[in-house]
């Protein structure tokens, strides 16, 4: 018995204080400064960078048309004078409303709905225009539910 003895106590545990120390250090609290660091270092990055975009499209600019367009705002016309690209047209009185996830907006038009032109638009406002008698210039696309799916470019009040 004596031998099993000595091999107790030699398989002793180690005292707790130290170990819970080192092992806080090593498993929580520095991964923790290691995110703390880079989620600063990403905002600070961002924040540096959107302060040194000298007019990049896209990066800390507003841009309100294509280079070499012409901008109709304010009076009775509004969008892109770019008759190549929005080479068709149609007049109406504009309402909220697409049909099936086609368009935001639509023309009333005589004839009823299946007259209808369906319209989204990257350029115009359209909801600013709702309720009025309006002539739109535009790109027709190819639409599964909307008999005249159009993509506006250019808007001028009727009435």
């Amino acid at each position: 018995m004596p031998e099993d003895t000595i091999k107790f106590e030699e398989a002793k545990q180690p005292s707790k204080g130290s170990d819970n120390n080192s092992s806080f250090l090593t498993g929580v609290l520095v991964p923790a400064v290691v995110i703390l660091v880079v989620i600063l270092g990403g905002v600070g990055t961002g924040w540096f960078l959107s302060d040194k975009t000298d007019g990049v499209a896209g990066v800390g600019t507003n841009i309100s048309a294509a280079p070499g367009t012409d901008v109709v705002s304010g009076g009775k016309e509004f969008g892109l004078k770019d008759e190549g690209t929005f080479r068709d047209d149609a007049e109406g009185i504009l309402e909220e409303g697409g049909i099936e996830g086609e368009g935001t907006h639509h023309l009333v038009r005589d004839g009823g709905p299946s007259k209808y032109v369906y319209l989204t638009s990257s350029v115009v406002d359209l909801s600013e225009l709702e309720g009025k008698k309006v002539q739109v210039w535009g790109e027709t696309f190819g639409a599964k539910k909307a008999g005249w799916l159009m993509d506006v470019g250019r808007v001028k009040i009727l009435d």
